[in-house]
């Protein structure tokens, strides 16, 4: 397959030999912009129940929600390698050494190779990645930042509770440490046009980042987002799936090339869902992304061969 971005399976292969795969632990952890640190409520379009795989259980200890994790993939691929990826909830907002203990329980478990540490950029003070990098010398580490946009207003108006220079300078901390750094950013948040993503990606570009998630907001039951669009006091671009492939082309072709990205959309189960519902796999999207990207680069080289006269 012609490759028309870099990906995270590129990346990947430059720090591994193996296959490996990401399994999400939930550490029982909360946030500060729910615990009354920073804030209460949250971010407004949040349910980490979205995302959230159904074996990891706050309840269940890392040990075994590793083991249920590697189980499902085991079966089929008996080489795979794992990274234990911290996903729910803010995985540095607390007592540091209680956190070293779940990384270090992490490590220690058979055929885990690494860590992928989900975090926001409000909750990194150096004493703590002073200890990650000492991990990360000896063991493959990423942060992954929840950034979302590079615009104050919007982080304000999804109720984020931090700013993008706070980004910045968390992505900048950690880079300086020898830290992996990923980014996830949410492409049609509340008031942002095109030119405002495309912005944030070029805001993206002045970092130090390793990788880049993106994906297109989808509107979750219950949250306070879906509560203020029903009721007229917020409005969002209605991508459909044509669309935001258009929007992840001008991505692909703004982008650092060095710059991995890991993946565009994100599915949440279905019935969580308010909008939008495209009825297409990951793999689906992805194909009919490379199709367009396939269509423009052959365009363009129509077009740079009439001017050459050919």
């Amino acid at each position: 397959m012609q490759h028309f971005y870099r990906d995270f399976s590129a990346f990947m292969s430059e720090h591994f030999s193996c296959k490996v795969q990401k399994l999400a632990v939930n550490a029982g952890m909360s946030c500060p912009n729910r615990d009354g640190t920073i804030g209460r409520g949250g971010c407004s379009y949040c349910d980490n129940r979205s995302f959230n795989p159904s074996y990891c259980s706050a309840s269940t200890d890392i040990a075994s929600q590793l083991a249920k994790g590697k189980e499902f993939f085991a079966r089929k691929y008996p080489q795979m390698r794992y990274l234990a990826y911290f996903q729910a909830y803010t995985n540095t907002h607390g007592d540091r050494s209680h956190f070293l203990g779940l990384y270090r329980d992490a490590l220690d478990q058979p055929d885990i190779l690494g860590l992928i540490i989900g975090t926001r950029p409000d909750c990194v003070p150096d004493d703590m990645l002073d200890s990650i990098a000492d991990i990360a010398g000896r063991r493959f580490v990423m942060m992954e930042y929840g950034a979302e946009s590079s615009h104050d207003t919007t982080l304000q108006i999804i109720n984020r509770g931090h700013t993008w220079r706070q980004t910045a300078d968390a992505v900048t901390r950690t880079a300086d440490r020898g830290i992996k750094v990923g980014l996830h950013l949410i492409m049609g948040l509340p008031g942002e046009d095109t030119d405002m993503m495309l912005q944030t990606i070029d805001a993206v570009n002045d970092l130090p980042v390793d990788t880049l998630k993106i994906h297109q907001l989808q509107i979750i039951r219950g949250t306070r987002l879906a509560r203020e669009i029903a009721e007229g006091k917020l409005s969002v671009i209605n991508f459909t799936a044509d669309t935001y492939a258009d929007l992840c082309c001008e991505i692909i072709d703004r982008i650092r090339p060095d710059i991995a990205i890991e993946r565009f959309v994100s599915q949440a189960p279905p019935n969580m869902v308010v909008s939008p519902h495209w009825g297409l796999k990951n793999y689906q999207f992805t194909n009919l992304l490379i199709n367009k990207l396939r269509i423009r680069r052959s365009s363009a080289l129509t077009v740079a061969d009439t001017a050459r006269g050919r």
